[in-house]
């Protein structure tokens, strides 16, 4: 059985994830080799998220309550973090649930800014990384494989790649009508997140020079360093707050990180609604807060002060043209569908020793009766080919019947049938069973 266990920015604090993937790349096989039961394991680490995906021995008793444990242990072994402290930070996907949430994850359905494009390579290499370790399966190696398929499919037939990213573009195309001069703005950026980076680099291509940053979380020197930029600290926030002509919040802090104790305005401006004066030297101008948030980062009494326009989701999202709004909508009907495909799939890959085990045994008795026929004269060859269109139809319908009871998970009843008329059992040679077609 396949198993993930998985601590996101939407179970764990960043803190936690920082720490989870300092050193990632010993837990697989930390947990394959202590394990007798885990028959693989691929960890994907990233900033926003820390993922195990194991594949359990089947018979295993309480197979999943064991993997779990597994993890929890070689993640404490390998990552100094005590269990203790993981517990609550993570929930657990079994079965077929598995695939559909991999192929979200690989899709960007599940980041901070939906539809992100670098998760897709992460996974990739999370993949390659277990294979140098001699530590993947081959029911996770089509996982990951079918899942970069997934991902590819989302990105072809949906506008996903484009709706996070429009948040942002949209959020500055309106701040456009308030400015006339982006080079000329003192800009302060809160939170260091992947929609942080984003902004940053569209308000870059917007002609923004003087811009600062400030994290809730303390990240700001890291993030700041990292992009040339100017970090605050929490002591100078609420005076850079006030004295910035443009703010821009994306966190995910679940209360308010920005309110109306931070915006003490040191000159006069104009109130909300009204017409706003081009920045620059000698100019009093509106000041204009973004709140990019989810939930939402600015108390909502920000947009009742006068001199503030406050622009939040909403209102952005209100400019969002419709495809771009169905696309999150559109991304997991095909993920829905890949997973199904998957669960299908591997079904009747289980089912498939069997069937391959019931044609053999019918082409063998086939061939006799053929080799009979010409020891009897059949020259025109008609007896052979009525008795191949016989077996044909012979073999159609428990071929099909495999296949329904497959699906369904009882691929084991046609097995057992197989035993009980025939006495034959199918091949255990992952070789004989003919192995579906790989997307490297």
């Amino acid at each position: 059985m396949l198993l993930c266990v998985t601590a996101s920015h939407k179970t764990a604090s960043f803190e936690l994830l920082e720490r989870l993937s300092r050193t990632p790349d010993d837990v697989a096989s930390t947990l394959v080799d202590m394990t007798p039961c885990v028959q693989g394991a691929v960890v994907l680490a990233t900033c926003n998220r820390f993922e195990a995906y194991v594949e359990m021995d089947e018979p295993v008793t309480a197979a999943g309550a064991i993997g779990v444990e597994a993890v929890i242990e070689a993640v404490e072994a390998t990552t100094g973090v005590p269990a203790a402290e993981f517990d609550g930070a993570y929930t657990v996907h079994s079965g077929r649930r598995v695939a559909e949430h991999l192929f979200s994850v690989a899709s960007g359905l599940e980041s901070v800014v939906s539809g992100e494009g670098e998760i897709a390579g992460q996974v990739r290499r999370a993949l390659k990384t277990a294979r140098k370790d001699g530590t993947t399966s081959p029911e996770l190696e089509r996982l990951f494989q079918r899942a970069s398929q997934a991902q590819r499919k989302v990105k072809n037939v949906t506008a996903l790649g484009r709706a996070g990213r429009s948040l942002v573009r949209l959020a500055l195309e309106l701040a456009d009508s308030r400015i006339a001069d982006w080079s000329a703005q003192r800009v302060l950026l809160v939170g260091t997140g992947a929609y942080a980076a984003v902004t940053l680099a569209t308000l870059r291509e917007r002609g923004a020079v003087d811009i600062s940053v400030y994290s809730p979380s303390g990240r700001a020197e890291v993030f700041a360093a990292k992009h040339g930029i100017r970090p605050i600290t929490a002591a100078e926030y609420a005076r850079t707050a006030a004295h910035s002509s443009l703010l821009i919040t994306c966190t995910t802090a679940t209360e308010p990180v920005l309110g109306p104790e931070h915006l003490q305005h040191p000159v006069g401006i104009a109130a909300v609604g009204c017409p706003v004066t081009p920045t620059g030297a000698g100019a009093h101008s509106q000041q204009l807060v973004v709140d990019l948030g989810m939930p939402r980062n600015v108390d909502p009494a920000v947009g009742a002060l006068d001199g503030v326009a406050l622009l939040d989701l909403e209102t952005i999202r209100l400019h969002a043209p419709l495809e771009e709004l169905q696309a999150t909508d559109a991304a997991r009907s095909v993920v829905r569908e890949a997973a199904d495909t998957f669960h299908v799939v591997g079904a009747r890959q289980s089912v498939t020793p069997s069937v391959v085990a019931l044609r053999t045994h019918i082409f063998t008795l086939l061939e006799s009766e053929i080799a009979r026929a010409r020891a009897r004269g059949d020259e025109d060859g008609r007896v052979e080919q009525a008795l191949r269109h016989l077996s044909g139809v012979l073999l159609h319908t428990p071929t099909t019947r495999a296949h329904e009871l497959a699906a369904a998970g009882r691929a084991d009843e046609f097995a057992a049938a197989l035993g009980t008329l025939y006495g034959i059992a199918p091949a255990t040679d992952a070789a004989e069973q003919g192995p579906e077609s790989s997307i490297a």
